[in-house]
C-alpha cells in the first residue's frame, strides 16, 4: 500500500472517534497494554510530560514542546485530533512523522494488531510511542486523547503531569458533573510525580487535591502563582506578557484563553527546571513567540486575512466558546469605534458556524453574539450536525442566518458578502476549521 491507501485502511480498519464519536470509543486499557508489550514498552525509553484537560491541552502541549525544542532537546509531540494531515498528530521537533514510517508500521504489524480490533487512537498511540523510541528522542510531550484515567496514553510514567482545566465536554464518557469529569482527568496523576493544575473551581479543586494526596504527588496550582503579572493584545495579533521572572515577551497565540494557558505553561516550565531540564529564559521567550512555526500548531485564533479581517478557532465547547464570544465582542467594539471615528460604515460580524451533533449545541449557541450574520455549515464528518438543523436550533436562540451547506461554500459566501471593514469568523467545531484549512491548502497548491 502507498501512504494514502494506508491512511484509508487505518480509518476503516479501526474505529475513528474523530468521525464516529461514541461508536469509536473503547473503554479500558487491555488492548493498549497488549500493543505496548508487543512493541517492548517503547514509552519507557524517553522522558514524558503528560497533559490532560478539557480545553487548552493543544496550546500548552505545543508551547512546552517549542520551549524544549528551542533549548536543543529532541522533542516528540503527540496530539489530537489532526486538522488536515493525519501526520500532524505525531511530530519530532515540529516535523511530522514520515509517510513511509506509517506505511511500514502498518505493513509489518497488521498481522498482530488486526485480531485485537484496536481503536484508531489505540493504534495511533502505539505508532507514536514506537516512532519516538526508534528516533531516540530526549523527551515527549503527550496530550491525553479523552479523559485521562483510562485513556490509552495513561500507560506512561511522566516526569510531570499537567491538567489545564475542567469544563463540560464528552459527558457521555466522563460524567455529568464537573467533579466526575475532574476525577477522570485526575487519573493521570501518578505516585510521587508533580502535577500542575491550571484552573479549578470549588467543585474540581478538592478532587485534584484528594487524588494528589492519595498518591503523594506534589501539586502546583498555576492560578495561585503570581508569575504572570499582566498581558495585553499585541498589534497585528498575539499577546504581550509581563512576568516577574522573564520580563516582557511576546506570544504568537492570540486567543483570550491564552492568558490561562500561559499561567499553566509557566508553572509547568518552573517545575521542569526544578527537575533538572535545562532551558534558558530566551528559550522560553522563543517558544512562546514561535510556537506555530516550531511545532506546526494551527487553528488557535488563527488570522487568515486582514482585509476583511478573517480568523478561525477550534474552540468547540462551552469552556472554549465563552472566550471566543468575548473576544469577538471586544474585536467588534474596537472596529465599530474606529469606523465611527473615520465616519465609515459600521462593520458586520459574519460567522461561519458548524457543530458536531454530540456536543451541547444549545449551551454553545446561547453564548454567541446576536448582532452577527450567520452562515451555518456542515463539516465533512458523520458527527457533523446538519446545517439546516443547526439553523433551526440557532433561531430558537435568536441568531439570524441561513444554512449554506459545506464549510467551503459557507466560507466562500461569507467572504463574498463581506465588505473590507467586516469581520469573518470560522468555527464552532474542530472539523469546520479542518475543512476550511484543507480547502485553503488545496487552493494554494492549485
Amino acid at each position: 500500500m502507498n501512504y494514502q491507501e494506508t491512511i484509508n485502511y487505518l480509518y476503516h480498519a479501526a474505529p475513528l472517534f474523530q468521525h464516529l464519536g461514541a461508536g469509536a470509543y473503547k473503554e479500558g486499557l487491555s488492548t493498549t497494554l497488549a500493543l505496548d508489550e508487543h512493541f517492548m514498552h517503547p514509552h519507557r525509553r524517553f522522558t514524558t510530560i503528560h497533559i490532560a484537560g478539557t480545553n487548552g491541552k493543544g496550546s500548552c502541549s505545543h508551547t512546552i514542546a517549542a520551549v524544549l525544542q528551542s533549548a536543543g532537546y529532541k522533542v516528540g509531540l503527540f496530539t489530537s485530533p489532526h486538522l488536515v494531515d493525519f501526520r500532524e498528530r505525531i511530530r519530532i521537533n515540529g516535523t511530522m512523522i514520515p509517510e513511509d514510517y506509517v506505511v511500514k508500521f502498518v505493513e509489518e504489524e497488521r498481522g498482530f494488531f488486526e485480531p485485537l480490533h484496536p481503536s484508531f487512537f489505540e493504534l495511533t498511540t502505539a505508532l507514536a510511542f514506537k516512532y519516538f523510541a526508534d528516533s531516540h528522542i530526549d523527551i515527549a510531550v503527550v496530550e491525553v486523547g479523552l479523559g485521562g484515567r483510562i485513556d490509552c496514553t495513561n500507560i506512561v510514567h511522566p516526569c510531570l503531569s499537567v491538567i489545564t482545566n475542567i469544563s463540560f465536554d464528552h459527558q457521555q464518557f466522563l460524567g455529568h458533573t464537573l467533579a466526575a469529569i475532574a476525577g477522570e482527568k485526575a487519573g493521570i496523576i501518578k505516585p510521587g510525580v508533580p502535577v500542575v493544575v491550571g484552573e479549578t473551581t470549588a467543585e474540581t479543586r478538592p478532587v485534584f487535591q484528594q487524588r494528589a494526596q492519595k498518591v503523594q504527588a506534589p501539586v502546583v496550582w498555576a492560578e495561585d502563582q503570581d508569575e504572570l503579572e499582566s498581558w495585553e493584545p499585541a498589534p497585528g495579533g498575539g499577546l504581550m506578557y509581563h512576568t516577574q521572572s522573564f520580563g516582557q515577551f511576546y506570544g504568537c497565540l492570540g486567543g483570550l484563553c491564552q492568558e490561562h494557558n500561559a499561567r499553566t505553561i509557566l508553572a509547568a516550565l518552573q517545575c521542569l527546571r526544578g527537575q533538572g531540564l535545562r532551558f534558558s529564559d530566551d528559550d522560553i521567550r522563543e517558544g512562546f513567540a514561535a510556537v506555530c512555526r516550531l511545532t506546526g500548531l494551527r487553528g488557535r485564533w488563527e488570522i487568515l486575512h486582514h482585509t476583511p479581517f478573517t480568523v478561525c478557532d477550534t474552540g468547540h465547547n462551552v469552556g472554549g466558546m465563552q472566550y471566543i464570544a468575548r473576544q469577538l465582542e471586544m474585536l467588534m467594539e474596537e472596529r465599530r469605534r474606529e469606523a465611527a471615528e473615520e465616519h465609515c460604515d459600521p462593520p458586520v460580524l459574519r460567522i461561519v458556524f458548524g457543530m458536531a451533533g454530540d456536543k451541547d449545541v444549545g449551551s454553545v449557541l446561547r453564548l454567541l453574539p446576536h448582532d452577527a450574520e450567520y452562515y451555518f455549515c456542515q463539516a465533512s464528518v458523520k458527527r457533523a450536525l446538519p446545517a439546516a438543523e443547526l439553523e433551526a436550533l440557532a433561531a430558537l436562540q435568536g441568531l439570524k442566518g441561513r444554512a449554506v451547506g459545506s464549510v467551503a461554500k459557507a466560507y466562500g459566501q461569507a467572504r463574498k458578502d463581506a465588505m473590507p471593514e467586516d469581520v469573518v469568523f470560522v468555527g464552532g467545531s474542530s472539523f469546520v476549521v479542518a475543512d476550511l484549512l484543507e480547502g485553503l491548502e488545496q487552493q494554494a497548491h492549485g
